[in-house]
């Protein structure tokens, strides 16, 4: 018990609990990228993953609430060894605010995670609980379906990647994303003490490069909507949908 307490209390157990909720977190972001990729395979592949996850509670809800406690343990373990930090240093650098060893997603890492964390409450809000007031497309995604009546991701996603506002605030949050995944993941390698000793340079790299390479697979999914994927989908949509309509006029 005083193990566990001292790993809440003391700034090493702080760092701990950031880096490893830290490298779970990374490992759903990859998860749900390859999930979300799915999309360049068209609508059954997608349609028949988000049947899947939905049609399988029993994983579905622990996994939810998992997701939500290493949420909070990390943003609990930031915001609290930011507070440390200040209180060790309460009068900042003399001459010079800014240190210059210290990149500036290191310096950032606070802020950007806030605004990710609000990103992630909207993008929940957008596709998860699929809330029409905020999906600027005036249509009710929960009412979306396919030919086997399963939700119809696919055009939800088309749909809602066709909102220049959507789009702009997604690549934003993913940029700030993977700038916070570029210096998190090197520091997750030095908190758990991870080294590589034929290669020293080798944890940074992989964290930059990895960060890059999820940033485009995340980014490309809305650029790829905007470029016009999707348009002849969402067309025949519209036409079912209107030809549903005038039969119930009949």
């Amino acid at each position: 018990m005083s193990t566990v307490s001292g790993l809440f209390k003391s700034s090493l157990g702080k760092k701990f609990v950031m880096a490893v909720s830290g490298a779970l977190l990374f490992l759903f972001v990859v998860g749900h990228l390859v999930g979300n990729l799915q999309i360049f395979l068209g609508p059954e592949a997608i349609n028949r993953y988000g049947h899947f996850l939905q049609s399988n509670l029993e994983i579905l809800w622990p996994a939810r609430i998992g997701l939500i406690v290493l949420v909070v343990l990390h943003v609990w373990a930031a915001v609290s060894l930011s507070i440390d930090n200040k209180k060790a240093r309460p009068m900042g650098y003399a001459g010079n605010p800014t240190p210059q060893a210290a990149s500036y997603a290191s310096r950032t890492m606070l802020m950007s995670g806030l605004i990710i964390a609000a990103f992630v409450i909207y993008h929940l809000l957008h596709y998860t609980v699929q809330v029409k007031a905020i999906n600027l497309t005036g249509r009710d995604f929960l009412s979306l379906h396919d030919a086997q009546g399963r939700h119809d991701v696919y055009a939800m996603m088309v749909l809602g990647f066709r909102q220049p506002v959507v789009v702009g605030f997604y690549v934003l949050a993913m940029a700030l994303l993977c700038m916070h995944l570029s210096h998190g993941v090197y520091a997750m390698f030095q908190s758990l003490g991870i080294k590589v000793g034929f290669c020293p340079g080798l944890p940074k790299s992989l964290a930059k490069w990895g960060a890059l390479l999820i940033f485009i697979g995340y980014v490309s999914i809305p650029i790829a909507v905007t470029c016009g994927v999707g348009n002849e989908y969402v067309k025949q949509l519209n036409g079912a949908a209107a030809g549903v309509g005038k039969g119930d006029v009949k």
